[in-house]
C-alpha cells in the first residue's frame, strides 16, 4: 500500500507542480458547492489519478480540486467514497492517506446523515465530537504499515475540540442551528428500520451515517487532526418514523448546505 500511495502522491504532484495543500476537505452527499468558494488551481477526475477509486454515485462528481479558500491552500474531494459501494475500507481511505502525503495538516469532512435525537431537526447541522463505528470492517485491518502510523492509534479525541468549539461559536454569531453529537457509522445502503433507529438512539447516537468514520480512523492513524460535520437532512425518530426518498435527502442537503460552507470557510480562513 505504501508503494502505492507514493506512486499516487508522485503522479498528483508531477500535475499540480509546487502546489502544497495545508487542508484537505472531503465532501459528503449533496455538499459538494464548497467548491464554488475556491479560487481553483487545478482539477484531476479521479478516473486520471493512478489507483485512485472511482465514485460510483450519480451525484458525486469525482473530482480532486486543488485551490485557495479563504486564502488557504486547499485540497478538496468533490465526491468521496462509501463502503455500499463495494470498495474495501482501505479503497476508501485511500485519499486521505494520499492527502497527507501532499501535505495537509488538517482534514475537514461533511456528511449527510439522519438525525436520531428528537431535539436535532432535519436542516439543522450536527458538529461530530464522537463516534460509534457499526461498519463491518476496518481500513486498518492486516499488516500495519509503520511508516504511516501506529499498529494501535489512540481513539480519545478523533475530532479535534478546538475546531469543535470554533465552529459552534461561528454558528451562534451567525445564527445557524447548529449541535453537537455523536455520529453512528452503519454500512446502508438502506436506510433503517424503527427498531434499528430506536437501538442506535439507545446506545447513544445522536446521528447516524455510511461514512466519514474510515477515513476519521486513518486521519487519526496517521496523525491528522480531523473535523467533522454533519447536515441533518432527515429524522430517525422510531415513534414517529416516516418514508424518505433520496431526493428529500438531496434538496435538504442543499438547502443547508450554505450554513456548512459558511461554518467550514470560517475555521479554515481561522487557522
Amino acid at each position: 500500500m505504501l508503494e502505492s500511495i507514493q506512486h499516487t502522491t508522485a503522479y498528483i504532484k508531477s500535475r499540480t507542480g509546487d502546489f502544497e495543500p495545508e487542508v484537505g476537505i472531503i465532501l459528503g452527499t449533496g455538499l459538494g458547492g464548497l467548491v464554488n468558494e475556491i479560487e481553483v488551481e487545478k482539477q484531476l477526475m479521479y478516473a486520471n489519478i493512478p489507483d485512485f477509486p472511482i465514485s460510483t454515485l450519480e451525484f458525486h462528481s469525482g473530482k480532486l480540486i486543488f485551490g485557495k479558500l479563504a486564502g488557504v491552500k486547499v485540497v478538496a474531494m468533490q465526491g468521496r467514497l462509501h463502503y455500499y459501494e463495494g470498495y474495501t475500507m482501505k479503497q476508501i481511505t485511500f485519499p486521505v492517506r494520499v492527502m497527507k502525503m501532499l501535505g495537509i495538516k488538517t482534514l475537514f469532512v461533511s456528511n449527510a446523515s439522519g438525525s436520531l435525537n428528537p431535539a436535532f431537526k432535519k436542516g439543522a447541522l450536527m458538529v461530530i465530537e464522537d463516534h460509534i463505528n457499526l461498519q463491518a470492517d476496518n481500513p486498518l485491518l492486516g499488516r500495519n504499515e509503520d511508516e504511516l502510523g501506529p499498529r494501535f492509534p489512540d481513539m480519545s479525541q478523533p475530532y479535534r475540540r478546538d475546531l469543535i468549539d470554533k465552529a459552534l461559536k461561528i454558528a451562534a454569531a451567525n445564527n445557524i442551528t447548529c449541535h453537537k453529537g455523536v455520529y453512528v457509522a452503519v454500512t446502508g445502503p438502506n436506510l433503517e428500520t424503527k427498531a434499528e433507529y430506536r437501538f442506535l438512539r439507545t446506545i447513544g447516537g445522536d446521528a447516524v451515517g455510511m461514512s466519514t468514520v474510515p477515513e476519521v480512523i486513518v486521519a487519526n492513524h496517521m496523525g491528522l487532526p480531523v473535523f467533522a460535520i454533519s447536515v441533518l437532512t432527515d429524522e430517525g425518530f422510531n415513534d414517529v418514523l416516516q418514508p424518505v426518498s433520496l431526493e428529500e435527502i438531496l434538496k435538504v442537503a442543499h438547502e443547508a448546505e450554505p450554513k456548512m460552507t459558511m461554518i467550514l470557510k470560517e475555521l479554515i480562513a481561522g487557522k
